[in-house]
Parts: structure tokens; C-alpha cells; sequence
């Protein structure tokens, strides 16, 4: 057999070769969540929570397989998301993370890093009928650079939990009719609370690290919320923990809707003969601004494009307005110098008297 026949007899047994080891390997991980190899921990986090709004079960009713997709994507977070995981994962795949007991099947990254995507689950009437505890509603201190590229927010919570204690409660306590015997053909209907006895529990505090994500676009005063992560309820489900947004000040720019505004103090020099110059944007890209005409006090320009991205479309943005202010100089002139800048100026003196305030 020459070499070129071997050649081609062995090309069959090395696809196939491949294809046990992609097998044994488990599942393709970063094909799951859609990254590439090299993904940077935000970037997988973002990935995760696109896919988990577009592939939760409660939203694909229809596909038989959305409970899979979703287990599937849930792993490939669980261990992406962890450095150890994956490092190991990128050496010999799923099979040795299973191996080692390194795959937790209980792992439920949507429900306990990122709150309740407004799905809800179960008997809707049931869930009215059973007591709740408070919900509880905080304010995430946000940047606005924050807001305009995204992050995540690790927020640590003490959280009352009920473990189990010595001796009964009385519990699921309910206003019962009873009927009483007054005497021969005599009764009365009363009602009567009735309860149960049920194990006594206590409340022990402990830490619950719940995580967030800042989309690019949000506004002030958006919720994300954590369902049970609230107040316990003795004999309920515990209340929600609602997070919202609250935008911190910014020194340079203001953001009214998908808009950001912010002022230029440039010199009378440029305000007269023309400038170039160059602002630092929320992410750092540079905004170039560039004028050869006169520049009046309170003269605005618009930046389309550089506002906030939108909230429900990313892919769009607001407008950056810039308001100049003239710096004017301060040094008194000498006759000669005022005589220049009237010559060059050429205006007359048609000083006029008005109501400013009507913008005339």
C-alpha cells in the first residue's frame, strides 16, 4: 500500500476519532451561550441574561425542547461564570468537571443572579391566597457611565431566614363558623379562629450575594426584582427584593431621556475666529467639535448619535447637546488695542434695551 492510500485511509478513522472525542467531551459550552473562547466574565454574564429572556420555558411553550435549552445554558453559565470550572473545562471538558463533582445539577443562575424577569409561575389565584412577606426596596446608586455601557452590581444581603427551632406554633391561623348548643331547639353560628399546630421555627440572618445587572439604556427609577428575597412570613412566602435604579449626579454631563446635555466655557479668541477640541464621552470615545464660525454665549450644537443608547433598542441613541459659554477677558485694553478690535469688529454702536426674559 503506498503512502498516498494510507494517507486516505486514515483521514475516515481521524474524523472519527474527532467525533468521539467532541462527544465525550460533553456539551460545547461557549456554542451554547455564544461567546468565543476568550469572553470576558461581563461578557458571558451578557450573554447569559439575553438568551435566558429569549429561551425561558414560560415564554417557549410551544418547543419541546425549551427545557433543555435552558438546563443547556444554564450549565454553560454555571461553569463558564466560575474561573476554576472553566479553566478545567478548557482542558478536558464537561466529562471531567462531572467526573470530579464539579457539576452542581441544582444550579439556578436565573433565579439567583439576576431577579425575575416578570415570568410568573404556578396558580396565579393560589399565590394571592398565601400570605407574603414585606417586599423590601432599595436604591442602586448608579453612574451614569454605568448606565450608558452596562455592568453588573454584586449587592450583599443579610436575609432573615426561618430555621427550625424546639416546641410547636400555633400556625395557618383561620376564622372558622362553628355551631353552639344553646339548649333543646336552640343553637347559635359563631365564628371562631382556629389554628394549627405547626414546628417552631426562628429567624437567623444570613448572607445572600445577589448580583444585578446595569443594562445600557436603563432610567431612573427601573426595578429588578428578586422574588423571596423580601421579608420571611412565618406562615407565608417571604416578599420581594425590589432594586432601583437611582442616578448618581454627574460633573460634566445631565441626561434628560435618551438625551445628554453639557456646557463648553471656551475663550473669546475662539469664540470669535473658530476652535477644534475634543471631549471625553461616558465610555471614553473622544467627541470631536469643530467650529469656523463665529460662536456666540448660549450658542447649541447636537451631537446626533451621542446621547444614551435606548433602553429597548441599543443600537439607537439620544443627542448630545453642548452649550458654549465665552470666556471674555478680564485685562483692561489700551486705546490703541481698542481702536483694533473696533476696526476689525466693524460694528456700531445700536445698543438695544429689551425684556430678555421674552426672548426677544
Amino acid at each position: 500500500m503506498t503512502k498516498v492510500h494510507v494517507f486516505y485511509t486514515l483521514i475516515p478513522l481521524l474524523l472519527l476519532f474527532t467525533c468521539i472525542s467532541l462527544v465525550l467531551a460533553g456539551r460545547d459550552f461557549y456554542n451554547i451561550l455564544g461567546v468565543s473562547k476568550s469572553a470576558t466574565l461581563h461578557e458571558i454574564k451578557k450573554a447569559y441574561r439575553r438568551q435566558a429572556k429569549e429561551l425561558h420555558p414560560d415564554k417557549n411553550k410551544d418547543d419541546p425542547d425549551a427545557s433543555r435549552k435552558f438546563q443547556d445554558l444554564g450549565a454553560a453559565y454555571e461553569v463558564l461564570s466560575d474561573e476554576d470550572k472553566r479553566k478545567k473545562y478548557d482542558r478536558c471538558g464537561e466529562d471531567c468537571l462531572q467526573k470530579d463533582g464539579m457539576m452542581d445539577n441544582n444550579f439556578d443562575p436565573f433565579a439567583s443572579f439576576f431577579g425575575d424577569f416578570g415570568f410568573h409561575f404556578g396558580n396565579e389565584n393560589q399565590q394571592h391566597e398565601t400570605p407574603k412577606g414585606a417586599n423590601v426596596v432599595m436604591d442602586v446608586m448608579t453612574t451614569l457611565e454605568d448606565l450608558y455601557s452596562g455592568t453588573f452590581v454584586e449587592i450583599t444581603r443579610f436575609k432573615p431566614v426561618m430555621k427550625a427551632a424546639k416546641g410547636t406554633r400555633k400556625c395557618n391561623c383561620r376564622q372558622e363558623m362553628v355551631t353552639r348548643n344553646l339548649g333543646p331547639g336552640r343553637f347559635q353560628m359563631i365564628q371562631q379562629t382556629v389554628c394549627d399546630e405547626c414546628p417552631n421555627v426562628k429567624l437567623v440572618n444570613e448572607e445572600r450575594i445577589l448580583e444585578m445587572e446595569i443594562e445600557p439604556g436603563m432610567v431612573d427609577g427601573q426595578e429588578t426584582k428578586f422574588t423571596a428575597e423580601g421579608e420571611p412570613h412565618l406562615d407565608g412566602d417571604p416578599g420581594d427584593l425590589i432594586l432601583r435604579i437611582k442616578t448618581q449626579p454627574h460633573p460634566v454631563f445631565e441626561r434628560k431621556g435618551d438625551d445628554l446635555y453639557t456646557n463648553i466655557t471656551i475663550s473669546l479668541q475662539d469664540a470669535l475666529t473658530g476652535f477644534t477640541l475634543e471631549i471625553k464621552h461616558l465610555d471614553g470615545h473622544p467627541v470631536s467639535i469643530s467650529r469656523d464660525k463665529v460662536t456666540w454665549p448660549g450658542a447649541r450644537i447636537r451631537k446626533k448619535g451621542e446621547g444614551m443608547p435606548n433602553y429597548d433598542n441599543n443600537n439607537l441613541h439620544g443627542i448630545l447637546y453642548i452649550t458654549f459659554d465665552v470666556e471674555f477677558p478680564k485685562e483692561e485694553f489700551s486705546d490703541e488695542n481698542k481702536k483694533a478690535i473696533k476696526d476689525i469688529l466693524n460694528q456700531s454702536s445700536n445698543n438695544k434695551v429689551y425684556n430678555g426674559l421674552r426672548g426677544y
